[in-house]
């Protein structure tokens, strides 16, 4: 397992013009992936004598280069210069990442401003001051027609993290009767909600930060929002990432422990309250959100694949009472076109 000594920090430190001494180094994420590969991602808070804390991240991934963090640098120190907060992206010789070999590991080494006030929770005035915040990204991102070539978490015409049709689909060889028949009108119907979609492949993608959640916001002492994190920054259609970044923000973060069951509508309602004040959404846009919201909510992974009452499990446990009561639902999901715009 990688272990940084307070000798290997300052080494990084020093490479990117970072004052010492060091005072203290403390573990804030460790992915250890592949001992044997030495696969691993480690990310560090070093602070130095005069308070200041950065952060370092240390990698060895297969799909992390070099040059990949050399563009998600570049993109994060864009949006700082435009406006956006963001932390400070240091650099070492004039690049935003370094190579190093420690203890045996090949790393791919940044380093960047430790910034505190770390969002723990969302309310429905945080939601549209997020909303807010993407828009803002997304203006300046297209302005200066920015890109990253990484892939992105919520590219809905990819493997995504949001919602799972090719999951779905696996489950037809198992269904018979009434249950087949509705899996093949509910594919139907996707395909042809897919279709309608389909011209938004055509438009052009730029970059974007690419996991606006409640771990990657902070709270600056004014109340604005700034967003660290740009793991995965990538290029993806503005309008796509707008609209799964919304969904993430009402299904997948921290609530305050009074939220009530129209939580998730009143906060898509607000985070898209908040994009729309500071980037309007066009005309066919509009009219084409209904249909990518209801594909996400069909097809949502952990009710298609992933929990422990999934549909998938259900056929694994050929439990076909309760496929079918998912297969009902998800139709009704499906035929559900009346979104909060």
């Amino acid at each position: 397992m990688l272990q940084v000594s307070l000798s290997d920090a300052e080494q990084i430190l020093q490479d990117f013009q970072l004052p010492l001494p060091l005072l203290s180094l403390e573990e804030l994420q460790r992915d250890d992936y592949d001992e044997a590969a030495r696969e691993v991602r480690l990310i560090l808070k070093a602070t130095l004598s005069d308070g200041f804390a950065a952060v370092l991240r240390l990698k060895n991934e297969p799909d992390v280069s070099l040059a990949l963090l050399e563009q998600q640098g570049r993109f994060a120190t864009q949006l700082r210069q435009g406006g956006i907060p963001c932390p400070v992206q240091y650099q070492c010789s004039g690049s935003y990442a370094k190579a190093y070999s420690l203890h045996g590991y090949p790393l791919a080494v940044t380093v960047e401003e430790f910034v505190p006030g770390e969002l723990c929770s969302v309310d429905g005035a945080t939601a549209e001051q997020t909303g807010a915040l993407l828009a803002d990204t997304h203006n300046l991102s297209e302005r200066l027609g920015c890109h990253v070539d990484n892939q992105v978490l919520f590219d809905p015409f990819a493997p995504n993290d949001l919602f799972t049709f090719s999951a779905f689909e696996a489950v037809e060889p198992a269904l018979s009767g009434a249950g087949l028949a509705l899996h093949r009108r509910i594919a139907a119907q996707y395909r042809a909600y897919m279709e309608r979609l389909s011209p938004l492949r055509a438009e052009p993608r730029y970059a974007v930060q690419g996991d606006i959640s409640n771990c990657n916001l902070y709270r600056l002492p004014n109340g604005a929002l700034g967003l660290f994190d740009f793991n995965r920054c990538g290029d993806n259609n503005l309008f796509c990432d707008m609209a799964m970044q919304a969904v993430f923000e009402s299904r997948l973060m921290d609530y305050p422990p009074d939220a009530g069951p129209e939580q998730e509508r009143a906060l898509l309602a607000a985070f898209l309250r908040g994009y729309q004040s500071r980037r309007p959404l066009a005309p066919q846009h509009r009219e084409l959100l209904p249909y990518l919201f209801a594909v996400i909510s069909a097809f949502w992974s952990s009710d298609i694949r992933w929990g422990p009452a999934s549909l998938w499990q259900a056929c694994q446990q050929r439990d076909f009472p309760a496929v079918l009561r998912w297969l009902t639902e998800i139709q009704a999901r499906l035929d559900c076109l009346s979104w909060p715009l």
